[in-house]
C-alpha cells in the first residue's frame, strides 16, 4: 500500500499560508482544517495552514511526514438517518516545532500571505507564565509565543497597519479571545516592547471569542483496520468526528468577508454576541448530559445511547430539556428544539461509545454550571420546581453515596467533594442529607435551601429512590410533589 504524501496522490497545488495555526491535535484537524479545506473548494479562499507545535512534545513530526495530509471520517446520526462520509484533508502546507526550531517558527511573521491566527492549546493553553521572555526560544506559554510572533511580524514590516492579524482562538473558555488579548498585553507591558507595538496590537489586529462544537474520538485504535480497509493508502493520522459542525465567532461584516462560511454549507455563524449560544449549549447539550449521568448509572446503563434509546430515561432526557430547560432560555423556541433535536441525534450516534462513567466526573460543579440556572429560572419564572431537573438534582446527591444496593458507583471528584459528601451520608436521616447538600455554599454559590419547596422535594426525591428505587421513585415523586 502506497504512503500518503503528495507526490504519490498526485496533489500539486501550492496554498500560500494563511493561517497561522497553534495545536495539532485531532480536534483541530478534525474542526479548522477541514472547515479551511471547505472555504478552499467552495468559496476560493486559497488559504494554507501552518500548524506550530504548542508544547515540547507533539505530533508534527508524523504530519510532516505525510506533508499535512490525512484522512477525516465524520460518522453520525441525521434524523434517524445513518450519515458516514470520508474526506482526505490537505489544507495544511507545513508543520513547525519551534523547541527545535525557532527560527522557522519566527520566519512566519515575515508570511506576507498570513491572516490569521487560531489556537486550540486546551483550556490551560490560554495562560500568563510570569517566566516567559522575549529572548526565550521558544516562550513556554502560547500567548507569550504569539505575542513574540506579533511583535516580530510589527518589526519586519516596519508597524504596516495592514499586516495585522486576525486571531481566533478555539479553547474551551468563556470570552477565550478576550483572555488571550489581555495576557499578551501584559507581555507587552513587562517585556517594554513600546506603545507604537501596543497601539498596534489594539487596533490593527483583531480578536474574536468563539464557541466550538463537534465531538471528536480521534485515532480509531480499535477499529483501524475497518478503517485502514476503506483507503487504498497508508495513514497514520486517521482522524474520525461526528457530522455534527458548530462553529459561533464574534465579528462583524468585516470578518464574514474574510471568513465567506456562507458558500460553504457548514453551520459557521459570525455574530455580533456569541452568549446565547454558549448558553444554549451549555444548557441543552451540556446540561442534558449533566442532568442524565446520575440517574441513568443509578438506572443500569453504561452509555450515552442506551440512556436515550431506554424507554425510561431516554423519556426522562427529553422531558427534562423540551419541558423545562427550553422555556428557560430566550431565543427563538423553534431554533432551540432543532437543535435540541440535534443534540439527541448526537447522543444516539452509534459511532461514539460515551461511557456513563467517563463523563462523571466533577459532577457536581457540573451540575453549578450546566443544570442549576434552568433550574432557578424555571422556579423564577413558573413559581414551580421542575421536576425533572429537581429528581437529577436529587439522584446526583444519591449517587454521591458512592454505593447503590450491590455497586460501587463511578465517582470521580476532589478529595475535597467527596469527603464533604461523606460527612453527608453519615448523617441520621435523609432530612438532613437534603439540608446539608442544599446549603453548602462551596458546591453552588448559594444557599439552596432558600429556594421555596426544594428542601422538602429534594427529601421526598431522595426517600423515593431509596425505598422504590430510580424508574418507580420517579412516578411517586412526580405525583406527590
Amino acid at each position: 500500500m502506497k504512503t500518503l504524501n503528495r507526490e504519490n496522490l498526485s496533489i500539486n497545488e501550492q496554498l500560500p499560508i494563511k493561517v497561522v495555526q497553534f495545536g495539532e491535535g485531532n480536534f483541530l484537524r478534525a474542526f479548522v482544517d477541514y472547515a479551511i479545506q471547505e472555504l478552499n473548494k467552495k468559496a476560493g479562499f486559497n488559504g494554507g495552514v501552518a500548524v506550530v507545535q504548542p508544547i515540547e512534545h507533539g505530533m508534527v513530526n508524523m504530519l510532516n511526514d505525510q506533508d499535512g495530509l490525512y484522512t477525516l471520517f465524520m460518522n453520525g446520526i441525521k434524523k434517524g438517518e445513518e450519515i458516514r462520509d470520508k474526506e482526505l484533508v490537505t489544507s495544511i502546507v507545513k508543520g513547525i516545532n519551534p523547541y527545535t526550531d525557532f527560527d522557522q517558527y519566527l520566519a512566519l511573521a515575515k508570511e506576507d500571505s498570513l491572516e490569521f491566527v487560531i489556537s486550540n492549546t486546551t483550556e490551560a493553553g490560554i495562560a500568563y507564565d510570569a517566566n516567559d521572555t522575549l529572548d526565550m526560544q521558544p516562550q513556554k506559554s502560547f500567548p507569550g509565543k504569539l505575542a513574540a510572533l506579533l511583535y516580530h511580524r510589527f518589526q519586519y514590516f516596519n508597524g504596516d497597519t495592514a499586516k495585522g492579524l486576525t486571531i481566533i482562538p478555539c479553547e474551551l473558555i468563556n470570552y477565550n479571545s478576550d483572555t488571550l488579548k489581555d495576557i499578551i498585553l501584559r507581555y507587552v507591558e513587562e517585556w517594554e516592547l513600546g506603545d507604537a507595538f501596543k497601539q498596534w496590537v489594539e487596533e490593527h489586529n483583531s480578536f474574536h471569542n468563539t464557541l466550538v462544537d463537534r465531538i471528536v474520538p480521534g485515532y480509531p485504535k480499535d477499529e483501524i483496520e475497518s478503517y485502514n480497509a476503506m483507503l487504498d493508502y497508508s495513514d497514520n493520522l486517521i482522524v474520525t468526528a461526528e457530522t455534527f459542525f458548530l462553529w459561533v465567532i464574534e465579528g462583524g461584516d468585516d470578518l464574514k468577508k474574510k471568513l465567506p462560511f456562507e458558500k460553504t454549507g457548514l453551520d459557521v455563524k459570525i455574530v455580533n454576541n456569541m452568549q446565547p449560544y454558549r448558553t444554549r449549549k451549555v444548557r441543552i447539550l451540556n446540561g442534558a448530559h449533566t442532568a442524565l449521568v446520575p440517574l441513568s448509572i443509578l438506572y443500569g446503563n453504561e452509555t450515552v445511547k442506551q440512556s436515550v434509546d431506554d424507554a425510561f430515561t431516554g423519556t426522562f432526557l427529553n422531558a427534562a430539556v423540551f419541558e423545562e430547560i427550553i422555556p428557560t432560555l430566550d431565543m427563538d423556541k423553534a431554533e432551540l428544539e432543532t437543535f435540541a433535536d440535534e443534540v439527541f441525534d448526537r447522543f444516539r450516534n452509534p459511532f461514539i461509545k460515551h461511557l456513563l462513567s467517563s463523563i462523571a466526573l466533577n459532577s457536581v460543579s457540573k451540575f453549578k454550571v450546566r443544570v442549576l440556572p434552568s433550574l432557578l429560572e424555571y422556579v423564577a419564572e413558573k413559581q414551580a420546581l421542575p421536576k425533572h431537573l429537581t429528581y437529577a438534582m436529587a439522584c446526583l446527591i444519591q449517587f454521591y453515596k458512592g454505593q447503590w444496593k450491590e455497586m460501587t458507583l463511578p465517582v470521580n471528584d476532589s478529595e475535597e467533594v467527596v469527603a464533604e459528601f461523606n460527612r453527608i451520608w453519615a448523617l441520621p436521616n435523609l432530612d438532613e442529607v437534603a439540608k446539608e447538600t442544599l446549603g453548602n455554599v462551596e458546591f453552588w454559590g448559594e444557599d439552596l435551601n432558600k429556594v421555596e419547596g426544594l428542601t422538602a422535594a429534594i427529601t421526598l426525591a431522595l426517600q423515593e429512590i431509596e425505598t422504590k428505587g430510580i424508574e418507580q421513585g420517579l412516578k411517586e415523586f412526580k405525583d406527590k410533589i
